[in-house]
């Protein structure tokens, strides 16, 4: 297994480097994003809401990496942080503006942001990068205080944030930031034209991507769809458990016009308390991490964004008050197996042709109870599916939709070990059931169907024997 885990690794380290000077781009038909030259972009984020103020930049270095080392793509940070973004200064401290005058930005604070701007990029990691949380524009709660209350400010500021990262290709503007837009939207429609004029000198979004990251349990479509400055569309379903979040993103795959990418850029933290409620329903595991990323994949999403409560406020017990239920201070919870299952994860998703995929419950004979969900995404033509049993329960699948022979190979895809099954061969059947080894909550699979003439290699890190 530690041969396995090495080689993993080394794996995501030299693809991280390699795609380092690489422009990511909304794909031709409007359902993924990609390299600009032309490779599939797998967004895996990562949350570290709070990264920019209390990050030093030895600290940035030791969690870029490791987020690099596992496959991580891009990590969201934001400029103007929730706790302590405007009443303290940063880890190396600077304040976020100047004389408390919050027109006039200190550039020494925005440099510490640049430089860890820049070690992502030398790490292959994009930044969706924040330019304010949304207390600063909405204080519907939090500790605000309201600064971007009119237009003028707020493009005023996006246009500084454009000139600083002008010349980076590794950034994504996220404006937005765990909060509704209702009755802000001008301020936020500003700011992304301050953003662009600040990149290109002129209102052109052609010359970056952005999005809004709205609060809990809603998309960003709920104010904004048919805009310009917008790319793809973000979701937050937030930290619950017996929500139905597949039906959320394919609500935005199927319904929402114009057709854009869709993703979940925040999503049930690892080791969060449920629904912010832990007496009554405990704390999430890998396994409620997991649930999220296959059921969101497969319903349609073009990425997923994983989070860790310890990492995303930097909490150092040390140092700052906890938000919300914490357990372990950032450095202790970057080596939670969760992290690692998420790129094994992708390393499936990337394993079959990636721009083909799209999502077909019509391949299963049955439907199923949400906390029950089976979830299945296929190639359009019928080189291959994926099937997503979230308890283990036995999956009953028309094979006759998969490829152009008469048998279809078949795998498990564990997506705890990342490693996989070869099922061998089966006769085309219009209803054939597949078992898997375990059942019950945490005792999730994947079952990947191939077409043989496809002659794909084991999904996964490596086949072990039945």
């Amino acid at each position: 297994m530690k041969k396995i885990v090495i080689l993993f690794l080394s794996f995501f380290c030299v693809c991280a480097i390699s795609n380092a000077k690489c422009k990511i781009l909304v794909h031709p038909e409007n359902r993924f994003l990609m390299y600009d030259d032309g490779r599939p972009f797998f967004w895996l984020g990562d949350t570290a809401w709070q990264m920019f103020h209390r990050h030093t930049k030895e600290s940035a270095k030791i969690y870029l990496q490791d987020r690099a080392y596992k496959g991580f793509n891009v990590i969201q940070g934001v400029c103007l942080a929730e706790h302590g973004g405007l009443s303290s200064p940063n880890a190396e401290g600077e304040w976020a503006f100047l004389d408390k005058d919050f027109t006039i930005p200190n550039d020494e604070y925005f440099s510490h942001i640049r430089y860890i701007v820049n070690l992502a990029d030398s790490l292959g990691l994009m930044v969706g990068l924040l330019p304010t949380w949304g207390d600063k524009f909405n204080l519907k709660w939090g500790p605000g205080p309201v600064i971007f209350d009119t237009e003028e400010k707020a493009e005023k500021y996006g246009e500084y944030i454009g000139k600083l990262f002008a010349d980076k290709d590794n950034v994504i503007y996220i404006l937005g930031g765990d909060r509704p837009a209702d009755g802000c939207e001008n301020i936020i429609r500003a700011m992304a034209k301050g953003i662009a004029i600040g990149i290109c000198g002129r209102e052109d979004y052609d010359c970056c991507l952005m999005t809004y990251h709205p609060w809990g349990g809603t998309s960003c479509t709920r104010w904004f769809t048919d805009e310009k400055w917008i790319d793809f569309y973000m979701q937050q379903n937030g930290h619950p458990y017996d929500v139905p979040l597949w039906e959320r993103i394919s609500g935005d795959y199927h319904n929402i016009k114009p057709v854009r990418p869709v993703l979940d850029g925040e999503s049930l933290y690892d080791e969060h308390a449920i629904d912010f409620d832990m007496e009554k329903n405990g704390v999430s595991t890998d396994y409620h991490t997991r649930r999220y990323f296959y059921h969101e994949f497969f319903s349609g999403a073009c990425g997923h964004t994983f989070g860790s409560t310890g990492v995303w406020q930097v909490w150092d017990p040390d140092k700052y008050k906890p938000a919300g239920n914490v357990f372990t201070g950032w450095q202790e919870s970057l080596g939670r197996i969760a992290s690692y299952q998420m790129g094994y994860g992708k390393e499936l998703m990337l394993s079959r042709p990636y721009f083909s995929r799209i999502p077909d419950q019509s391949i299963l004979n049955e439907e199923y109870d949400h906390l029950e969900r089976i979830t299945a995404t296929r190639d359009r033509d019928g080189k291959y599916a994926f099937i997503y049993t979230e308890r283990g329960k036995p999956i009953d699948v028309n094979l006759t939709t998969i490829g152009k022979g008469k048998k279809v190979r078949a795998w498990w895809f564990d997506p705890r070990s990342g490693r996989s099954i070869n099922l061998g061969l089966f006769k085309k059947s219009e209803s054939v059931v597949f078992t898997p080894m375990t059942q019950g909550q945490g005792n999730d699979w994947v079952l990947v169907l191939d077409d043989p003439a496809m002659r794909y290699g084991p999904p996964g890190l490596g086949v072990v024997k039945k």
